[in-house]
């Protein structure tokens, strides 16, 4: 029983810093590191289950410290195991939300097709080009009048903060 179990303690103790290496892995990476991870607390349950059927057959003066050794590793080895699958969360969690916004970001946000329809639906309820051009040349100035809001905004804001002591944060 003896070599068994410090055999496994040793692969404990390999999962304890392969853990701490998988925090420093790059994307590429991540996925070997957690599959041999994976591949290691499999072992070592049973390891752990043949180290539970040994410890039961330990003589009574040493069965009892022998399967304290053996729920011990089993408690480090959940633990091992708990600690991967949060990981292994996270990161599927930050991927997606990375996803999202690179989708986000590849996006373009155009009103020429929908100027272009709001100028077709115009020209069937008859409006004249001048009309048009009117209400072309309104959206290009309300553009420059939300930049000059947000930016007033954004001035009145570093002010207030700069009266209070505090630093300006946007």
């Amino acid at each position: 029983m003896e070599p068994l179990y410090q055999q496994t303690n040793k692969q404990v103790q390999e999962i304890q810093s392969h853990m701490g290496r998988l925090e420093r892995a790059d994307k590429q990476s991540v996925h070997l590191v957690e599959n041999e991870i994976q591949a290691s607390i499999e072992q070592i349950f049973s390891h752990l289950e043949r180290l539970e059927i040994l410890s039961s057959k330990e003589p009574l003066n040493r069965r009892q410290n022998a399967k304290l050794r053996v729920d011990q590793l089993k408690y480090d080895v959940q633990h091992l195991q708990t600690a991967l699958r949060n990981f292994q969360h996270r990161r599927q969690v930050r991927e997606q939300q990375e996803r999202q916004r690179d989708e986000l970001l590849s996006r373009t946000f155009t009103t020429n097709g929908t100027q272009k329809k709001i100028l077709d639906i115009a020209n069937m309820l008859g409006l004249s080009n001048t009309v048009m051009r009117l209400i072309e040349k309104r959206a290009f100035q309300d553009k420059y009048f939300m930049i000059g809001g947000m930016l007033l905004t954004c001035a009145v804001k570093c002010a207030i903060a700069g009266q209070k002591g505090g630093m300006c944060s946007l």
